[in-house]
This record gives structure tokens, C-alpha cells and sequence, in this order.
């Protein structure tokens, strides 16, 4: 016991006494940013001043739309599996992916008669 005691902390010192020096080092070595002008101001595709501010506002639509699609994309890749192993899963796994589709098509139907997507 008192070798994993002795192990565990000489793995404790020396990250402790390793990691603040890593940090020391690069900040010391490392190569220094000089500000200029130009550097910060902003560059999209060859136009030199932004218009308008950054700050606007999306709807919360376009989140929900997003936060959908992955939702049912994740969904889709459980699919796979099942449709590879098909055949070994027999009866009970051909049962268990109807019911996984049935509720996948709940939700479908929740989002839909909840006007979720509708755009107006």
C-alpha cells in the first residue's frame, strides 16, 4: 500500500511542480504578438469595413431548427447498427427498432402539430 501512496504522490509533485513551469517557459520563450492596426480590424472575403454590428439578434428558430436536425441526425445513426446485426437480432430486435421508429415518429408528429417549424 505504501508504494501506490509513494506513487501517487510523486505524480502529484510533479505535475505540480511541471505544469506551472511549462507555462513560465512559453510565456518567457515564446514568440510576442505586437499589435497593429491592421491586425484587428475585421476581414470577410476581400471587404475591409464590417457593416453593421455583430451583436444583432436570430430568432430562436434557427437554434430550434438546428437543435432538430441534430436530434434526428443522432437518431439516424442508431439505424446502423441494427441494420447490420439484422439478421442475428431476429424477431425481438426487428420489434425493438418499430418501437424505436414509432416514437421517433411521435416526436416527428409532436413537432409538427406544435407548428415547431412553421416559419410565420
Amino acid at each position: 500500500m505504501s508504494s501506490q501512496i509513494f506513487l501517487a504522490s510523486s505524480i502529484i509533485v510533479i505535475l505540480v511542480i511541471s505544469i506551472p513551469t511549462m507555462f513560465l517557459m512559453t510565456s518567457k520563450l515564446g514568440p510576442r504578438n505586437k499589435k497593429h492596426k491592421t491586425k484587428n480590424i475585421s476581414y470577410e472575403s476581400g471587404v475591409t469595413k464590417s457593416i453593421g454590428s455583430s451583436d444583432g439578434q436570430f430568432s430562436v428558430k434557427f437554434y430550434l431548427v438546428a437543435l432538430l436536425f441534430v436530434l434526428f441526425d443522432v437518431e439516424i445513426i442508431f439505424l446502423l447498427p441494427w441494420a447490420v446485426n439484422v439478421r442475428e437480432l431476429g424477431f425481438f430486435g426487428l420489434a425493438e427498432m418499430f418501437t424505436f421508429m414509432t416514437l421517433l415518429l411521435a416526436g416527428l408528429i409532436y413537432i409538427y402539430k406544435a407548428k415547431a417549424l412553421s416559419w410565420q
